[in-house]
């Protein structure tokens, strides 16, 4: 057996490697827009489980806030339900269609990262790579989950950031918020509908997370690519944000998983959270 990553990226060919591992569990994300179950059904990576991105609550509206992290005891859950335990060697499998799609793949391996669990890796290309590499087999029929009981969540705080964490590093200047979103987004063209005003968090930077991502081949731009684009943000923390948390862990993903930087933490509340309170200051331009 090919021994899968446990963090970071794994390959289709390394990922074939280790079907039928006890210990792997393979879990194929893709959500109504990218077929959802049908999809799956269809044809998914051989004893891969379904769990539906949107439909199964990786994330939670609070508020006006459509992206916050759910409650523990849900992802517990969640987690369990899908068979994962404190061994498994989770594989996190997008359509591997857009950046969008990866962005999903991204925030699920952060959101079980923060719980906890130490070992999980997305398949680089998703299913799209899975199903253009010679030779890798496909399977048919319903999703059988192995569930296991609630998953033992020890949270891992230091990888999420709050509004008022956040608010304080935009007044400190301890860390450096990277702003996910395209330039109009940043600049205050246009915003989310649930926020109630448009630009960024003052002193943010902007890198647009479609940036990291390779259309021609659906899976990250090479380790050298990323590093230019990212090597311009100041060293030291970080804190990634976009305008409900989805685009922003893909963001945090390169920083934190890819190039290794450390004190990275995702903003899952991002502009529509930040902007419910008059108080908290945006910028534009």
């Amino acid at each position: 057996m090919t021994d899968i990553p446990t963090s970071g990226l794994v390959s289709p060919e390394v990922l074939a490697g280790a079907l039928g591992s006890p210990e792997l569990v393979i879990i194929d994300i893709r959500a109504a827009a990218e077929g959802g179950r049908q999809a799956f059904e269809a044809g998914h990576i051989p004893g891969a489980v379904h769990s539906d991105y949107a439909a199964d609550g990786w994330r939670a509206k609070v508020g006006n806030a459509p992206g916050m992290l759910p409650p523990l005891d849900h992802l517990a859950a969640l987690a369990g339900r899908l068979g994962i335990i404190p061994p498994s060697k989770a594989v996190i499998v997008p359509a591997g269609l857009t950046a969008s799609d990866l962005a999903a793949a991204t925030r699920v391996y952060w959101t079980l990262k923060l719980i906890g669990h130490g070992q999980q890796a997305i398949l680089d290309g998703g299913f799209k790579g899975w199903q253009t590499s010679p030779g890798l087999p496909i399977e048919t029929g319903p999703s059988k989950p192995a569930s296991a009981s609630p998953y033992p969540v020890v949270v891992q705080q230091k990888l999420r950031s709050t509004a008022d964490a956040t608010l304080v590093a935009s007044r400190s200047k301890l860390a450096t918020l990277v702003d996910a979103r395209s330039t109009s987004y940043f600049e205050g063209k246009e915003k989310a509908a649930e926020a109630t005003r448009a630009g960024h968090i003052p002193g943010a930077v902007s890198r647009d997370y479609a940036a990291a991502f390779d259309p021609a081949t659906g899976r990250f731009k090479p380790a050298g690519d990323l590093g230019a684009l990212f090597g311009p943000v100041p060293k030291g923390p970080a804190i990634s944000y976009c305008n409900t948390g989805h685009t922003a862990s893909l963001n945090w993903f390169v920083m934190s998983e890819l190039l290794g930087r450390d004190e990275v933490s995702l903003y899952d509340g991002s502009m529509t959270d930040w902007t419910q309170d008059p108080e908290r200051p945006v910028e534009a331009g």
